[in-house]
């Protein structure tokens, strides 16, 4: 039996993918070898960056202003939504796509542009497809920068305000350590996440290192925990997404390598995917490589140059700064972006970032 689609690993990626497919009245078989798997990781997104069929019960929660820090307070003029995932996971639902419970082992694509394509399993069956789309991730590697974070669950009377990213030095690690932020948002009405985060690192901070920072700096701000707060570990590679009309989610490039973003990104994109188009004209090709640029300036960083780096990027206006968060085919916008950055910077920022840059 060939299927119009055929979608390789069933996260939200995946799933988005072929969920859109399916109401298209496409023929779709997945591939995953938990298909049944809960979410359990926190998504989030920026509120405008979430296309109009995710259905509303799927956001926890809204920030109208969230809240950054690098050595001083900025508001971000723009709604931060947060998925309730469970709900979010729900509401991609696969409806008569046929549910294969096996591993890819293998993506065969025909010579040119003709013929079926192929998934060998790793139980030795192969499937056939007229579109075989991998939306598997990107696999770990010591040659891949990595986000790494750990998460509490608090009652959300434990803290009040909303914070997209604080750099404030108060976790405890000295001035040349590895850097990290706390990240603090509200999961539901009554719970909040307070999560210490590696931004990109290679190799990134341990979730062991992070938890004693998040420790201390929770103590710091008269916050003590007790243990039996549900935690969240993340790691994941912000690196290895390659651009192509065959590969979706991390695996296909939608992955934000400075922010390690790529939800919003896939939820938005999966429409043109299921129905053929491509995603990836060369503006947003010369973007991606524009964003590689700046994950290889930000790991270039001294970690002393980390904070004020972003008082440049938070000072930027909304405009500039949605171009290089979520303009992924806005090439001229990123660049005015990450050119309007660069002239904030203190000449030495300047000079260890240029050099970082050079060759993109």
């Amino acid at each position: 039996m060939t299927a119009d689609l055929i979608v390789c690993g069933l996260g939200p990626a995946g799933r988005a993918l072929a969920h859109r497919a399916v109401a298209r009245g496409l023929s779709v078989t997945v591939v995953d070898p938990r298909p049944d798997r809960r979410w359990t990781a926190t998504y989030a997104a920026w509120a405008d960056d979430v296309p109009e069929w995710v259905a509303a019960h799927t956001v926890a929660a809204t920030v109208p202003r969230p809240v950054a820090w690098g050595t001083r307070r900025f508001e971000i003029d723009r709604p931060y939504a947060v998925f309730d995932v469970g709900a979010l996971q729900d509401s991609l639902s696969l409806g008569d796509a046929r549910v294969v419970a096996d591993r890819a082992a293998e993506i065969v694509r025909p010579r040119g542009d003709t013929g079926a394509e192929a998934v060998r399993l790793a139980s030795g069956q192969v499937l056939t497809g007229r579109r075989v789309v991998d939306a598997r991730g990107v696999g770990r590697s010591p040659a891949r920068a990595e986000q790494t974070a750990y998460g509490v669950v608090v009652a959300r009377e434990r803290w009040t305000e909303p914070l997209f990213m604080d750099w404030r030095p108060d976790h405890g690690a000295g001035a040349d350590e590895t850097p990290s932020f706390l990240y603090a948002i509200p999961l539901a009405p009554d719970t909040c996440l307070l999560e210490e985060t590696c931004l990109a690192g290679r190799p990134a901070l341990s979730g062991t290192a992070l938890r004693e920072r998040l420790r201390t700096r929770l103590r710091c701000r008269g916050i003590e925990l007790d243990g039996s707060e549900p935690v969240e570990h993340v790691r994941f590679p912000v690196q290895g997404g390659r651009p192509g009309d065959r590969r979706f989610g991390a695996a296909g490039g939608l992955l934000h390598p400075a922010t390690g973003y790529s939800v919003a990104a896939s939820l938005a994109a999966a429409d043109a995917v299921a129905a053929g188009d491509s995603i990836w004209p060369p503006a947003a090709r010369a973007v991606h490589r524009l964003r590689t640029a700046g994950l290889r300036a930000l790991l270039a960083l001294p970690p002393p140059d980390v904070p004020p780096f972003f008082d440049a990027f938070f000072a930027l206006s909304p405009r500039r700064q949605r171009a290089y968060l979520s303009g992924r085919a806005d090439l001229p916008g990123t660049a005015t972006a990450m050119a309007a950055l660069f002239a904030n910077l203190p000449w030495q920022l300047r000079r260890t970032l240029a050099a970082a840059t050079v060759g993109w």
